[in-house]
């Protein structure tokens, strides 16, 4: 008896191992990251909106930065990556009300650009919602650029509720035309970790300006979890090639979105920080390349609402850990006029918007 009970349970345990070997074998072998220096899809409005087809010196212009959370993040959600409980948004419902919201919040700002991270188009956490199309139906009269971030294989956990397959991206809508942009991968992790990583990139987005140079809009998120500090000096390095090739070729820089650091704190403070909230090395910055932020007085830049809250509860005024992770860069041939880190409580995902107002300056 007790050899045969032994014999069923080897039985077991050799197709346990089996399944794991498969299944590893599966995420290995359907692993892949999305090209770099790929052309993007530059889609029309739905509706006409306006007739200029050049931005002008001297007029003032709003742009905005939000990232929704794939839908899933009201303010009760807590997510199983930050040490929460959640895996999926809580129902399909759940997932069209909040990105209906985040959709109407954003046209109610009435921004010329909003740059919109963590839309998902198909994937098993938010119920293969297509949130893009979603938001396109909230904002009609705009151009939109679409970058894919992430497309991966089934993740098989947590174990009781599995994060299954995502497809998801970030999303440039501009009131004045777009004429073509470029998707670019940033470097990631290549251990185990990028399975739990998305497939970072940025967008770049170009815009005529009436002097014939350009406003170049990149439309970021970058790593929070798997990263490293070889992994955030590589994304920083990238990106301010970028940055600094455009200002070189006499064109405006816009830059905007998640940048998964802790744009407040200094490197000084660093161990005051969260881990995943590493300050941004400024340092590292190109030399006519600055945080919009950092055009406030120190008073006010300490006054803005924080961007970002943990999930790894969720949101308690006062007892929630928060952070602002989201905000511009711009060069300095841009003049900021107004930057604001809207407060609605993260009542639609765990960020709320960032808010600038500036205009393109005639000369350097």
């Amino acid at each position: 008896m007790i050899r045969k009970c032994l014999k069923v349970i080897g039985t077991v345990a050799a197709i346990l191992v089996g399944v794991v070997a498969v299944y590893v074998i599966y995420l290995f072998t359907t692993y892949h990251r999305i090209a770099d220096n790929l052309p993007l899809t530059v889609e029309q409005p739905a509706k006409k909106g306006t007739d200029v087809d050049a931005l002008a010196i001297g007029t003032e212009y709003t742009a905005l930065t939000y990232n929704i959370g794939f839908g899933a993040y009201t303010p009760d959600f807590s997510f199983f990556m930050d040490g929460g409980e959640s895996s999926w948004a809580k129902s399909k419902e759940s997932v069209l009300d909040t990105v209906q919201g985040a959709g109407d919040l954003v046209a109610s700002l009435r921004p010329d650009f909003a740059l919109i991270e963590e839309i998902d188009l198909d994937s098993t956490r938010s119920y293969h919602t297509d949130e893009y199309a979603l938001l396109k139906e909230c904002l009609p009269e705009d151009y939109t650029v679409f970058a894919q971030n992430y497309d991966s294989a089934f993740l098989f956990y947590p174990l009781n509720q599995p994060h299954g397959s995502s497809k998801s991206g970030l999303g440039l809508f501009s009131g004045y035309p777009v004429t073509e942009a470029l998707r670019r991968s940033f470097p990631i992790s290549t251990s185990w970790k990028k399975f739990l990583d998305l497939d970072r990139c940025y967008s770049i987005s170009r815009v005529p300006v009436e002097n014939g140079t350009e406003l170049v809009i990149f439309t970021l998120h970058m790593s929070a979890y798997g990263n490293s500090d070889e992994i955030r000096k590589a994304q920083i390095s990238m990106l301010c090639e970028d940055m600094e090739k455009e200002y070189a070729a006499g064109n405006y820089v816009l830059c905007g979105g998640d940048f998964n650091h802790d744009l407040k704190a200094s490197e000084e403070n660093a161990s005051e920080c969260e881990s995943w909230a590493y300050p941004f090395p400024r340092s590292m910055l190109p030399e006519h390349i600055s945080f919009a932020m950092d055009y406030l007085s120190e008073q006010e830049r300490e006054a803005l609402w924080d961007s970002a809250r943990n999930a790894d509860m969720e949101y308690v005024p006062g007892e929630t850990y928060t952070v602002t992770l989201d905000g511009f860069l711009i060069s300095d041939n841009i003049e900021c006029h107004s930057y604001e880190n809207v407060n609605t409580g993260y009542r639609y995902s765990d960020h709320d918007p960032v808010v600038i107002k500036f205009r393109l300056k005639d000369a350097r």
